[in-house]
C-alpha cells in the first residue's frame, strides 16, 4: 500500500508538470538524505530540488511547514551538493530550493481506478483522497 507522503509527492508530479516542470528524479537519495523531488523548471530552464509535505488539514505544524527547520534545509543543501557531484551535466544550471505544502482529506471515489484525476488548478483527487496544493514556497534555502 502506498503511503500518504508518497501520494503527495506524485500528487505535485503531476501538478508540476502541468506548471512547465520537467520530473527529472523521485525520491533520490544518498548516504545524507532524500529529496522528494528534482526537476527542471523549463520556463527558465533552472533546476530544482523540492521538498513535499503532505497533511490532513487543520495539523499541527502549519501543513508542515514548521518540520523544515534549518536542519532539514541543511541535510537537504548537502544532498543536492551529492546529486549535483553525481551527475555533471546538472552542474551549470543554476538551482532552487522549493517547499509544496499539501493537504488531503479522505473520501472514497468508487469510480476512479488507481489514476489521479485533476479537479482544478491546485486539486487533483484519486480513489480514496482529495489532495490540494496549499503553497509552492520557492527558494526557501
Amino acid at each position: 500500500m502506498t503511503k500518504i507522503g508518497e501520494l503527495g509527492e506524485e500528487v505535485v508530479a503531476l501538478w508540476l508538470t502541468q506548471q512547465h516542470y520537467r520530473i527529472l528524479y523521485h525520491r533520490w537519495h544518498c548516504r545524507w538524505g532524500e529529496i522528494d523531488l528534482i526537476a527542471l523548471d523549463e520556463k527558465i530552464n533552472q533546476l530544482v530540488f523540492i521538498e513535499v509535505k503532505t497533511r490532513q488539514p487543520k495539523n499541527w505544524d502549519h501543513d508542515g511547514l514548521d518540520m523544515v527547520n534549518v536542519g532539514k534545509q541543511k541535510k537537504i543543501n548537502i544532498t543536492a551538493q551529492v546529486f549535483l557531484s553525481q551527475h555533471p551535466p546538472w552542474q551549470n544550471y543554476s538551482c532552487r530550493f522549493d517547499l509544496i505544502l499539501v493537504t488531503y482529506i479522505s473520501r472514497k471515489n468508487n469510480y476512479l481506478q488507481d489514476t489521479f484525476k485533476v479537479l482544478n488548478h491546485d486539486q487533483i483527487m484519486d480513489k480514496n483522497h482529495v489532495f490540494t496544493i496549499k503553497k509552492h514556497l520557492k527558494n526557501i534555502i
